[in-house]
């Protein structure tokens, strides 16, 4: 079965860091696409970054851009999301996903989801 979990959420501070990994199985990852998203309660779902490490394209909202950065390490099988210059409003539960295909924006888009790991950005 094609699985993917999520880790490293926690509490921190604003101006803080964080490091989120998605480790997959049952899929060759060099195959899919890997999407991070990210809600917080009452809002929708919202794309914040994506990586097709078979073309070496990576994706970021404009939301974090230039504060997060995703990589993988393809022989794990696994992408990190490197989350830097936290502030309150990145307080969500995160979540990788995977699609075969190209990176989208659409959650609506991906097959498979992690379980979400809570991110918390206290002032």
């Amino acid at each position: 079965e094609v699985q993917l979990v999520e880790s490293g959420g926690g509490l921190v501070q604003a101006g803080g860091s964080l490091r989120l990994s998605c480790a997959t199985s049952g899929f060759t990852f060099d195959d899919y696409v890997i999407g991070w998203f990210r809600q917080a309660p009452g809002k929708e779902r919202e794309g914040i970054s994506c990586i097709s490490s078979s073309v070496g394209s990576t994706y970021y909202a404009d939301s974090v851009k230039g504060r997060f950065t995703i990589s993988s390490d393809n022989a794990k099988n696994t992408m990190y999301l490197q989350m830097n210059s936290l502030k309150p409003e990145d307080t969500a539960v995160y979540y990788c996903a995977a699609v075969g295909g190209v990176c989208s924006w659409y959650a609506d888009e991906y097959d498979y989801w992690g379980q979400g790991t809570q991110v918390t950005v206290s002032s």
